[in-house]
């Protein structure tokens, strides 16, 4: 795809440092710089930035992909649309794919918070449960209020959100809307698609995993509404910018 722009080389960089400095720190890194659901107490504003170079420790295959996808899209698009422009895109998808990931954990916490209320705990006593579930890793099964229910408060609030995905996301949906019709080739698959079709097959994916909670991708952790939240607003962003002919008023 052409020389790595420095922005992207800078980017690759950045997540790398985080990648080893978390293989260093081990939890006390994901406690800092992950994204937790906002009602944990290991909440920080920063998270918002912070968990875009953040990933996984488990396997090396989040990383790489992630940062594969970077360097084989990001240098072009960069390219075309100015630094400026590129970094906003990739950091305004970062935080869409926040905003809409939360609020979908928001949703699956909710019902478990209100069942809580509702059987007589108050709000200290649920974040005393909670907590006390995040220090010992189990939790009690009280009366009344369905395992499921518990598990997916338990879930939202004890599950960060880390990666790239969906600034890249963001970056690759908008790669497609400026060049539509490109060739692109798949591994182990050697036919070339058009990359409107590629990442409409993505973001398809996403979709699917996100509203029945199966994955393709075999992890069953992955956050799909991360994803399509990135992919949205590099859509939107890019899809503006082609509309007002932004090559002729390029950020510099």
């Amino acid at each position: 795809m052409g020389r790595i722009t420095d922005t992207v080389k800078t980017l690759l960089i950045i997540n790398v440092i985080f990648f080893i400095g978390a293989l260093t720190l081990g939890d006390t890194a994901f406690r800092l710089f992950a994204l937790w659901f906002p009602q944990n107490d290991n909440f920080q504003i920063w998270q918002i930035i912070t968990h875009m170079f953040m990933h996984s420790q488990s396997t090396f295959t989040h990383i790489l992909f992630n940062m594969f996808m970077l360097y084989m899209f990001g240098s072009h698009l960069e390219n075309s649309v100015g630094q400026k422009k590129f970094l906003f895109l990739y950091f305004s998808s970062g935080l869409g794919a926040a905003g809409l990931q939360i609020l979908f954990t928001y949703f699956q916490f909710l019902p478990g918070y209100q069942a809580y209320q509702e059987a007589g705990f108050t709000v200290l006593e649920i974040k005393e449960f909670l907590n006390n579930t995040l220090a010992t890793g189990k939790y009690t099964v009280y009366p009344n209020i369905p395992q499921e229910v518990t598990e997916q408060m338990i879930g939202s609030y004890l599950t960060p959100m880390v990666g790239a995905s969906g600034a890249i996301s963001g970056v690759i949906v908008a790669f497609a809307v400026l060049y539509p019709n490109l060739p692109l080739y798949l591994m182990f698959i050697p036919v070339p698609i058009k990359a409107k079709y590629m990442v409409a097959g993505y973001f398809a994916l996403d979709l699917f995993g996100g509203i029945t909670g199966q994955s393709i991708y075999g992890a069953t952790n992955v956050a799909h509404w991360a994803h399509i939240g990135g992919a949205v607003i590099g859509f939107i962003t890019m899809w503006y910018w082609k509309k007002n002919s932004f090559n002729q008023n390029r950020w510099n």
